[in-house]
């Protein structure tokens, strides 16, 4: 009995040196002096004493791990229990990856908010043409779900990258995940999606149950799709990071220049709104105008909401809820029968606040990347209450209207 117990406390031991290895390789911290000590105490008979406290074991660790390690946790398919160690997804590299002070920014800082701009633009872009190209009689696959695929699969290996993003420049990490993943995605737009669906917004010839169907699938199919990509993503990061070289940081003449040509990238959105032909405003231009402000919103909320509870992200879970009511609101508006309908350049702005606001304001990426690294009962919690509180909120915007015969199923604004 000795001599088994003894083997099963080396082989024990022996696992945890092997994660100590792979953690050091990852971080490049050839030097930690924990695991050094593992490894030494591994080395020595398994019948030796050592007078070094015993190392906790290495699933313990992965609530009090470095707290912005989601990238691992994904990859390694473990959780977090406490909600507020995921505020680190949408800022930028820390001190929690050991980086010098010259290397972290503050989370408002301008270098950070400026690289939201282009990063909120190309998101919607990329978003808009996916939906386009995704879009054809007779397609197998709903155009949303491409789309939530692509951003989550982007933010999974973004969160593996962390690191290397902040040893080259921190802004960079944000500006992909939050700035160009968030405007990729949207949760908002999955949402209605799945409610037009109750409703039969397309006016297809089908009975209540397949509506029902139709709801139950692109609920259950969106997030599987999501959550598979992210931790997909994470995988492939996990990968790749061992072989990432060394590149050295921009200096202060490039950061500078990228921080002004930035902002210059956004504030070209408002002459392309006015010069480019008016057919182009409902179809991107209006919805670029309100891409950064819908980001922003986010990044702002998630900054200050999120460490604050611990059962679930709060201000993710408040920017998707808020997003959804936006979004509902101005469906009402492009869906109304009146007399005298709306302008065409009202059209545009109103069709530019969903796809623009609405579409960066509100996120698939971040929420599944939470979801993945959350225990199992408060996941089950966020995911239900999301889903719950968007689609009641819609219930209460759409369905009145729609049911008094105020508003139509389909859109009835005239663009052009």
């Amino acid at each position: 009995m000795d001599t088994r117990s003894d083997h099963d406390h080396s082989e024990k031991r022996l696992d945890l040196v092997q994660d100590a290895r792979i953690d050091r390789l990852q971080t490049g911290d050839v030097n930690d002096p924990e695991s050094s000590k593992l490894e030494d105490s591994a080395d020595m008979p398994s019948g030796s004493t050592t007078s070094a406290s015993p190392s906790p074991p290495r699933h313990l660790s992965n609530a009090g791990r470095r707290r912005s390690d989601v990238g691992d946790v994904l990859a390694r398919h473990s959780s977090v229990d406490d909600a507020g160690s995921l505020a680190s997804i949408d800022r930028p590299p820390s001190e929690d990856e050991k980086l010098p002070p010259a290397k972290i920014y503050k989370p408002l800082s301008f270098p950070v908010l400026a690289l939201l701009m282009p990063a909120s633009i190309f998101g919607v872009l990329a978003r808009l043409g996916l939906q386009a190209i995704t879009t054809y009689d007779g397609r197998s696959i709903f155009p949303l779900a491409w789309v939530q695929a692509a951003g989550c699969l982007v933010m999974g290996f973004a969160l593996g990258m962390r690191e290397p993003f902040g040893r080259f420049y921190g802004p960079l990490y944000t500006a992909v995940t939050t700035g160009f993943c968030g405007s990729l995605t949207t949760f908002s737009g999955w949402q209605l999606d799945i409610f037009e669906s109750w409703i039969n917004g397309t006016a297809s010839h089908r009975d209540w149950f397949r509506n029902a169907i139709d709801g139950v699938g692109k609920t259950v199919f969106t997030l599987a799709i999501a959550l598979s990509a992210v931790s997909f993503g994470a995988h492939l990061a996990k990968l790749v990071v061992p072989r990432v070289p060394t590149v050295p940081p921009p200096s202060r003449q490039v950061r500078y220049a990228v921080s002004a040509l930035s902002v210059l990238v956004y504030a070209a959105a408002y002459p392309a709104y006015f010069r480019l032909p008016a057919a182009y405003r409902h179809e991107a231009t209006a919805a670029l105008l309100f891409s950064f402000p819908g980001t922003l919103s986010r990044y702002l909320l998630s900054v200050l909401l999120n460490p604050r509870l611990k059962l679930f992200p709060l201000g993710t879970f408040a920017a998707n809820v808020l997003g959804t009511a936006l979004l509902g609101t101005f469906q009402v508006l492009q869906s109304a029968q009146h007399p005298h309908p709306l302008g065409a350049n009202a059209c545009s702005v109103l069709k530019g606040l969903a796809d623009g606001y609405c579409g960066c304001l509100t996120t698939v990426s971040t929420f599944a990347a939470e979801v993945d690294a959350l225990d199992n009962r408060k996941s089950w919690i966020y995911v239900t209450l999301s889903w719950l509180v968007s689609q009641m909120l819609l219930a209460v915007i759409l369905g009145p209207s729609i049911g008094a015969g105020h508003v139509s199923r389909q859109i009835t604004c005239v663009y052009v």
